[in-house]
Protein backbone atom coordinates (compact mmCIF):
# COMPACT_ATOMS: atom_id res chain seq x y z
CA UNK A 1 0.00 0.00 0.00
CA UNK A 2 1.37 3.41 -0.98
CA UNK A 3 1.21 5.71 2.04
CA UNK A 4 3.41 8.40 0.52
CA UNK A 5 2.17 11.99 0.29
CA UNK A 6 1.30 12.62 -3.37
CA UNK A 7 2.33 16.12 -4.42
CA UNK A 8 1.71 18.06 -7.60
CA UNK A 9 4.54 20.55 -8.20
CA UNK A 10 3.29 23.05 -10.76
CA UNK A 11 5.20 25.31 -13.15
CA UNK A 12 3.90 27.33 -16.05
CA UNK A 13 6.24 30.13 -17.06
CA UNK A 14 9.98 30.71 -17.27
CA UNK A 15 10.46 32.10 -13.72
CA UNK A 16 8.63 29.07 -12.27
CA UNK A 17 11.11 26.51 -13.58
CA UNK A 18 13.97 28.02 -11.58
CA UNK A 19 11.79 28.00 -8.47
CA UNK A 20 10.52 24.44 -8.65
CA UNK A 21 13.97 22.91 -9.33
CA UNK A 22 15.31 23.03 -5.74
CA UNK A 23 11.89 22.04 -4.37
CA UNK A 24 11.77 19.00 -6.65
CA UNK A 25 15.29 17.96 -5.65
CA UNK A 26 14.44 18.23 -1.94
CA UNK A 27 11.19 16.27 -2.26
CA UNK A 28 12.72 13.71 -4.61
CA UNK A 29 15.46 13.01 -2.04
CA UNK A 30 12.71 11.71 0.26
CA UNK A 31 10.93 9.27 -2.01
CA UNK A 32 10.06 7.26 1.08
CA UNK A 33 7.74 10.08 2.17
CA UNK A 34 6.77 11.97 -0.98
CA UNK A 35 5.56 11.00 -4.44
CA UNK A 36 6.24 14.17 -6.40
CA UNK A 37 4.92 14.82 -9.91
CA UNK A 38 5.83 17.86 -12.00
CA UNK A 39 2.96 19.48 -13.88
CA UNK A 40 3.88 21.88 -16.71
CA UNK A 41 0.86 23.98 -17.69
CA UNK A 42 2.47 25.11 -20.96
CA UNK A 43 2.02 28.84 -20.31
CA UNK A 44 5.55 29.24 -21.71
CA UNK A 45 6.26 26.58 -24.33
CA UNK A 46 8.97 27.80 -26.71
CA UNK A 47 12.26 25.85 -26.38
CA UNK A 48 14.17 28.96 -25.25
CA UNK A 49 11.46 29.74 -22.69
CA UNK A 50 10.77 26.25 -21.40
CA UNK A 51 12.62 23.09 -22.41
CA UNK A 52 16.10 24.58 -22.12
CA UNK A 53 15.41 25.39 -18.46
CA UNK A 54 14.47 21.80 -17.67
CA UNK A 55 17.74 20.68 -19.27
CA UNK A 56 20.01 23.19 -17.55
CA UNK A 57 18.29 22.92 -14.16
CA UNK A 58 18.49 19.12 -14.41
CA UNK A 59 14.77 18.62 -14.05
CA UNK A 60 13.06 15.48 -15.35
CA UNK A 61 10.53 15.55 -18.16
CA UNK A 62 7.24 16.76 -16.63
CA UNK A 63 4.85 14.01 -15.57
CA UNK A 64 1.93 16.00 -16.97
CA UNK A 65 1.88 18.66 -19.70
CA UNK A 66 -1.34 20.68 -20.03
CA UNK A 67 -0.38 22.51 -23.26
CA UNK A 68 -2.28 25.70 -22.45
CA UNK A 69 -0.28 28.07 -24.70
CA UNK A 70 -0.67 31.80 -25.19
CA UNK A 71 -3.69 34.06 -24.92
CA UNK A 72 -5.14 36.97 -22.99
CA UNK A 73 -4.96 36.92 -19.19
CA UNK A 74 -8.58 35.79 -18.92
CA UNK A 75 -8.28 33.12 -21.59
CA UNK A 76 -5.02 31.73 -20.28
CA UNK A 77 -6.17 31.68 -16.66
CA UNK A 78 -9.44 29.96 -17.58
CA UNK A 79 -7.67 27.39 -19.76
CA UNK A 80 -5.23 26.48 -16.98
CA UNK A 81 -8.06 26.28 -14.45
CA UNK A 82 -10.10 23.93 -16.61
CA UNK A 83 -7.14 21.76 -17.63
CA UNK A 84 -5.81 21.40 -14.11
CA UNK A 85 -9.28 20.66 -12.76
CA UNK A 86 -9.49 17.77 -15.23
CA UNK A 87 -6.16 16.47 -13.93
CA UNK A 88 -7.32 16.72 -10.31
CA UNK A 89 -10.43 14.72 -11.17
CA UNK A 90 -8.14 11.89 -12.30
CA UNK A 91 -5.39 12.04 -9.67
CA UNK A 92 -5.98 12.25 -5.89
CA UNK A 93 -3.19 14.65 -4.93
CA UNK A 94 -2.66 15.32 -1.23
CA UNK A 95 -1.06 18.71 -1.86
CA UNK A 96 -0.53 21.11 -4.76
CA UNK A 97 2.55 23.36 -4.67
CA UNK A 98 2.53 26.56 -6.74
CA UNK A 99 5.29 29.13 -7.07
CA UNK A 100 5.52 32.80 -7.96
CA UNK A 101 2.73 34.93 -9.37
CA UNK A 102 1.96 34.00 -12.98
CA UNK A 103 -1.49 33.16 -14.37
CA UNK A 104 -0.85 29.44 -13.87
CA UNK A 105 -0.23 30.07 -10.16
CA UNK A 106 -3.64 31.56 -9.41
CA UNK A 107 -5.54 29.30 -11.82
CA UNK A 108 -4.10 26.09 -10.38
CA UNK A 109 -4.76 27.36 -6.85
CA UNK A 110 -8.41 28.07 -7.65
CA UNK A 111 -8.94 24.69 -9.29
CA UNK A 112 -7.34 22.90 -6.33
CA UNK A 113 -9.06 24.68 -3.48
CA UNK A 114 -12.50 24.33 -5.09
CA UNK A 115 -11.97 20.56 -5.15
CA UNK A 116 -10.75 20.50 -1.56
CA UNK A 117 -7.06 19.96 -2.33
CA UNK A 118 -4.77 22.08 -0.11
CA UNK A 119 -2.39 24.52 -1.79
CA UNK A 120 1.12 25.57 -0.74
CA UNK A 121 2.33 28.89 -2.16
CA UNK A 122 6.09 29.39 -2.43
CA UNK A 123 7.13 33.09 -2.51
CA UNK A 124 4.01 34.14 -0.62
CA UNK A 125 3.54 37.67 0.68
CA UNK A 126 5.54 39.60 -1.90
CA UNK A 127 3.78 42.83 -2.88
CA UNK A 128 4.33 45.72 -5.29
CA UNK A 129 1.13 47.52 -4.15
CA UNK A 130 0.44 48.22 -7.82
CA UNK A 131 -2.93 46.72 -8.74
CA UNK A 132 -2.38 47.49 -12.43
CA UNK A 133 0.10 44.59 -12.47
CA UNK A 134 -1.56 41.23 -13.27
CA UNK A 135 1.07 39.56 -11.09
CA UNK A 136 -0.02 41.56 -8.04
CA UNK A 137 -3.59 40.34 -8.46
CA UNK A 138 -2.38 36.76 -8.91
CA UNK A 139 -0.23 36.76 -5.79
CA UNK A 140 -2.85 38.38 -3.55
CA UNK A 141 -5.57 35.94 -4.62
CA UNK A 142 -3.26 32.94 -4.30
CA UNK A 143 -2.20 33.93 -0.79
CA UNK A 144 -5.81 34.35 0.34
CA UNK A 145 -6.76 30.77 -0.55
CA UNK A 146 -3.52 28.89 0.17
CA UNK A 147 -3.28 26.46 3.10
CA UNK A 148 0.48 26.89 3.50
CA UNK A 149 2.40 30.08 2.71
CA UNK A 150 6.19 29.97 2.35
CA UNK A 151 7.74 33.45 2.54
CA UNK A 152 11.18 34.52 1.36
CA UNK A 153 11.79 37.61 3.49
CA UNK A 154 10.62 39.74 6.41
CA UNK A 155 8.65 42.20 4.29
CA UNK A 156 6.58 39.30 2.95
CA UNK A 157 5.84 38.16 6.51
CA UNK A 158 4.81 41.72 7.40
CA UNK A 159 2.50 41.96 4.37
CA UNK A 160 0.75 38.68 5.20
CA UNK A 161 0.35 39.74 8.81
CA UNK A 162 -1.09 43.11 7.77
CA UNK A 163 -3.57 41.32 5.50
CA UNK A 164 -4.83 39.19 8.39
CA UNK A 165 -3.42 35.85 7.20
CA UNK A 166 -3.32 33.28 9.99
CA UNK A 167 0.35 33.25 11.13
CA UNK A 168 0.15 29.50 11.82
CA UNK A 169 -0.08 28.98 8.03
CA UNK A 170 3.01 31.12 7.30
CA UNK A 171 6.63 29.92 7.27
CA UNK A 172 9.79 31.97 6.68
CA UNK A 173 11.92 29.67 4.52
CA UNK A 174 14.20 31.89 2.43
CA UNK A 175 14.50 32.23 -1.34
CA UNK A 176 14.49 29.14 -3.59
CA UNK A 177 16.03 31.25 -6.37
CA UNK A 178 19.24 31.38 -4.32
CA UNK A 179 19.14 27.58 -4.08
CA UNK A 180 18.86 27.42 -7.87
CA UNK A 181 21.74 29.86 -8.29
CA UNK A 182 24.03 27.86 -6.00
CA UNK A 183 23.13 24.61 -7.75
CA UNK A 184 23.79 26.17 -11.19
CA UNK A 185 27.10 27.87 -10.33
CA UNK A 186 29.28 24.98 -11.63
CA UNK A 187 27.48 25.14 -14.99
CA UNK A 188 27.68 28.94 -15.03
CA UNK A 189 31.41 28.90 -14.29
CA UNK A 190 32.03 26.21 -16.91
CA UNK A 191 30.18 27.84 -19.80
CA UNK A 192 32.14 29.74 -22.43
CA UNK A 193 29.16 31.73 -23.73
CA UNK A 194 30.52 34.98 -22.29
CA UNK A 195 33.85 34.63 -24.06
CA UNK A 196 32.14 33.51 -27.29
CA UNK A 197 30.18 36.77 -27.28
CA UNK A 198 33.37 38.78 -26.91
CA UNK A 199 32.54 39.80 -23.35
CA UNK A 200 34.59 39.84 -20.17
CA UNK A 201 33.16 38.55 -16.92
CA UNK A 202 32.10 41.35 -14.60
CA UNK A 203 32.14 43.91 -17.40
CA UNK A 204 28.67 43.55 -18.87
CA UNK A 205 25.06 43.96 -17.77
CA UNK A 206 22.41 41.35 -18.67
CA UNK A 207 18.97 42.80 -19.39
CA UNK A 208 15.56 41.26 -20.01
CA UNK A 209 12.47 43.38 -20.65
CA UNK A 210 9.04 41.79 -20.85
CA UNK A 211 6.64 43.34 -18.35
CA UNK A 212 3.65 44.77 -20.28
CA UNK A 213 3.80 48.04 -18.33
CA UNK A 214 7.33 48.53 -19.72
CA UNK A 215 6.97 47.36 -23.32
CA UNK A 216 3.35 47.87 -24.36
CA UNK A 217 3.51 51.65 -24.01
CA UNK A 218 5.69 53.73 -26.32
CA UNK A 219 6.27 56.29 -23.55
CA UNK A 220 7.36 53.62 -21.05
CA UNK A 221 9.56 51.84 -23.57
CA UNK A 222 11.31 55.11 -24.43
CA UNK A 223 12.13 55.59 -20.73
CA UNK A 224 13.53 52.06 -20.48
CA UNK A 225 15.58 52.60 -23.65
CA UNK A 226 17.01 55.84 -22.26
CA UNK A 227 17.99 54.11 -19.01
CA UNK A 228 19.75 51.42 -21.00
CA UNK A 229 21.47 54.05 -23.17
CA UNK A 230 22.90 55.69 -20.05
CA UNK A 231 23.89 52.31 -18.59
CA UNK A 232 25.63 51.38 -21.86
CA UNK A 233 28.07 54.25 -21.33
CA UNK A 234 29.41 52.37 -18.30
CA UNK A 235 29.17 48.75 -19.43
CA UNK A 236 28.14 46.62 -22.39
CA UNK A 237 24.47 45.62 -22.44
CA UNK A 238 23.41 42.06 -23.25
CA UNK A 239 19.69 41.93 -24.04
CA UNK A 240 18.15 38.49 -23.59
CA UNK A 241 15.11 38.95 -25.83
CA UNK A 242 11.98 36.79 -25.79
CA UNK A 243 11.73 34.54 -28.86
Amino acid sequence: MNNRIRISLVAGARPNFMKIAPIWRALNSRKDVFQTEIVHTGQHYDYEMSEIFFEQLELPVPDHYLGVGSGSHGYQTAKVLMSFEDLLMQIPYDLVIVVGDVNSTVAVSLASIKLGVPVAHVEAGLRSFDMTMPEEINRILTDRISSLLFATEQSALDNLNNEGINPEKVFHVGDVMIDSLIHSLPLINKTRKVEEMGLKRGEYVPVTIHRPSNVDSEESLKKVAEILRIASERARIVFAAHP
